[in-house]
């Protein structure tokens, strides 16, 4: 009982320098994907944000929720097209993605308060993403990249709260659109100078095989990060994520970090430990 005691305690004088070395620093975390709509493990990804708040940290969620939307456009017998990883978003699609979007946004900002965390939502009207149209070879509707933040108003929303952010934006001219969460977390990152981009994901992190978790890369340079990209070793579902994270370090973020959703407490593992669980991109 006392060596298990004194052994909690060890992982606590090991955060010690962490907690100290990022109060009130930020973090941008991006969670989304099929592991945002599993229960067990949104509590825990939840407790975790929670966790950092309350360790004088300012976490900033961006949030998905690609699995909803196409469940929902299934039941409205539409078929979902992507293009180069990104969902073609007509004007009905748009109005379904901003829909189960704001559904989740609910969702999430209920669940952290109920760690006894303040969040707040922002959605669309909140006018904290501004966007243009997605320029690609084939026309995505309703799809846009950032150009803009409101920075003063996150970073005051992020003193008394924890913003919870549903990617969608609008243009000066009030048009409405879809962006893709990975790259908003990667804007907001470097446009508020934060400490660190967290993105959340379904594997271990950056692997020289694919599926062999032996083979996790702990950390990774910019350089290196680009060269598996070119050796494709790193594969079609996480090129965005590396993508996002190197752009985030190119514009000013410290460090970024790709890790499991499913490990239990893994965002806590990778920044309050030597050792962490996952892949560390740094400049």
């Amino acid at each position: 009982m006392v060596e298990e005691a004194i052994k909690k305690a060890g992982i606590l004088i090991e955060a010690l320098p962490y907690i100290k070395k990022f109060h009130e620093k930020i973090f941008v975390i991006k969670y989304g994907g099929s592991i945002l709509g599993e229960k067990r493990i949104r509590k825990s990804v939840l407790e975790d944000i929670a966790f950092l708040r309350y360790t004088g940290i300012r976490p900033i969620l961006v949030h998905g929720g690609g699995p909803d939307i196409t469940e929902r456009l299934k039941k409205c017998k539409v078929t979902t097209r992507f293009v180069e990883g990104m969902r073609v978003t007509d004007e009905f699609t748009l109005k379904i993605v901003e829909e189960e979007l704001n559904k989740l946004n609910d969702l999430i900002v209920q669940e952290i308060n109920s760690q006894k965390a303040p969040a707040k939502g922002l959605r669309r009207e909140s006018g904290i993403l501004t966007a243009v149209k997605k320029q690609s070879k084939k026309d995505l509707g309703f799809v846009g990249e950032m150009i803009n933040c409101n920075v003063r108003q996150l970073k005051e929303t992020a003193k008394k709260a924890i913003p919870v952010i549903a990617p969608m934006g609008a243009s000066g001219d009030g048009t409405t659109f879809n962006i893709n969460a990975d790259e908003v977390a990667s804007f907001l990152a470097s446009q508020l100078k934060a400490e660190k981009l967290i993105l959340l994901t379904n594997v271990l992190g950056v692997m020289r095989k694919s599926g062999d978790e032996s083979s996790l890369i702990s950390t990774l340079t910019i350089k290196e990060a680009e060269e598996l990209i070119g050796e494709k070793v790193v594969d079609e579902g996480m090129i965005p994520k590396v993508r996002a994270a190197v752009g985030a370090i190119q514009t000013g973020v410290s460090k970024a970090h790709i890790i499991d959703a499913k490990v239990p407490h893994a965002i806590l593992l990778e920044i309050f430990t030597n050792e962490g669980v996952g892949t560390e991109i740094t400049q």
